[in-house]
């Protein structure tokens, strides 16, 4: 879809801004999408991205990978990312009685090339 694509240019656009806000409501949409426009989503994928969409110090949510389940990716505030992990651990556990692997990471630059020496 148009939109989605539209989506992602703007996500790039709210980060190379700083719009953190944005950018959160960007992947919360996509998300959205995903789930409604293409149905590649699943319960519980929709499970957590509502539970992390809840909590203080979460920028943004959305399903990733190649659909039908998968996993989730959380933008999060560093200073809040235990704090984010516990709560969707508790929530999704409630919801599910699946205890979730989590895994963490930091942002890094994208692919690149480098000059031949």
């Amino acid at each position: 879809m148009i939109a989605e694509n539209e989506r992602v240019l703007a996500f790039v656009d709210a980060l190379e801004r700083g719009d953190w806000q944005a950018a959160g409501r960007l992947m919360l949409e996509s998300h959205a999408s995903l789930a409604t426009d293409y149905e590649v989503s699943c319960p519980e994928l929709d499970a957590i991205v509502r539970i992390a969409a809840e909590l203080p110090g979460v920028i943004g949510c959305r399903m990733a990978g190649g659909g039908f389940g998968g996993s989730v990716v959380a933008l999060a505030k560093n200073a809040r990312a235990c704090e984010a992990i516990a709560a969707i651990r508790a929530g999704y556990q409630r919801a599910t009685s699946i205890d979730p692997a989590i895994f963490t990471t930091r942002a890094a630059d994208g692919p690149f090339v480098r000059p031949l020496s």
